[in-house]
């Protein structure tokens, strides 16, 4: 699939006064833009809508999206994913607009189309609303994760030095997915926390990884019920994260069978058990 070098930068520069100095300076932020996501069934093509997002990895994250929120049946069905090529747009334009093509007979992308989705950079979209939902999507429990816990709590260990657009700007989210030998293979970024984990998620699909039986998601913030709904969704088998959990999220993560750990920090960190 064709890569989005098109995307804006993920990192601006701004001028800066401190309060304590009359002298200004500049600062390096984290790039916030729309991308609108699009997804075509053969002739038809629908808006699925627009997402503020850090650039960079943006064909991935129109992959995971469509994955997560169960447009797909089958990694097959996803045949194309592509900036939009319409000459009648500025270049800006262009990159700011992913177009998804799906087999005309996936069924599921014509029965979710019959909604309409609002997405942030803040909380994303949850498409899926309650877990019944789920299961009527067929989504399977997952496989139980074969890692120690003592060594899935040290996998945010894994993300160091590989956020490379927090250490310029310190203001957005990792993910990363990490393999069953204990590999981080993708580590995405972005300002919105589920846009990383759909980013990485997005890779795996690209790549005809799914389902990630015995991999493990880490995210470097909340983990709340969508980043679960889409760990789940992938077949992701554990899921650590830096700060704390919903109550919803552990209700979903034992209803699947996710190992989840939270306040993972330092090597240390607390299990999120199913209630009995």
């Amino acid at each position: 699939m064709p890569s989005d070098e098109l995307a804006p930068s993920s990192v601006a520069r701004v001028k800066v006064q401190k309060t304590d100095s009359d002298v200004s300076s500049s600062d390096s932020v984290v790039v916030e833009e729309p991308l609108e996501i699009r997804i075509k069934r053969g002739s038809t093509e629908d808006q699925l809508g627009i997402t503020m997002r850090t650039p960079g990895a943006d064909l991935e994250l129109a992959a995971g999206f469509l994955w997560g929120e169960g447009f797909l049946k089958t990694p097959d069905e996803l045949l194309t994913v592509k900036v939009c090529a319409d000459k009648s747009l500025t270049l800006r334009q262009r990159a700011n607009i992913v177009i998804a093509e799906v087999a005309e007979n996936s069924a599921e992308s014509v029965r979710i189309l019959e909604r309409r989705f609002t997405i942030t950079s803040a909380c994303g979209v949850c498409g899926s609303t309650n877990i019944s939902d789920l299961h009527k999507r067929g989504v399977e429990k997952v496989k139980p994760a074969q890692h120690s816990i003592q060594d899935l709590a040290k996998m945010t260990q894994l993300l160091d030095g590989r956020q490379r657009i927090f250490e310029k700007t310190g203001g957005l989210h990792a993910a990363a997915l990490v393999n069953p030998q204990g590999e981080a293979v993708w580590v995405r970024e972005d300002v919105g926390r589920h846009n990383a984990v759909d980013k990485v998620i997005g890779a795996a699909l690209m790549d005809r990884k799914l389902p990630l039986s015995d991999w493990t998601l880490v995210v470097s913030g909340r983990v709340g019920y969508e980043l679960v709904q889409k760990a789940v969704c992938a077949g992701i088998s554990a899921l650590v994260g830096v700060s704390a959990p919903t109550s919803l999220a552990v209700d979903l993560a034992g209803e699947f069978g996710l190992t989840l750990l939270a306040f993972a920090r330092n090597g240390q960190a607390k299990q999120y058990l199913p209630n009995s």
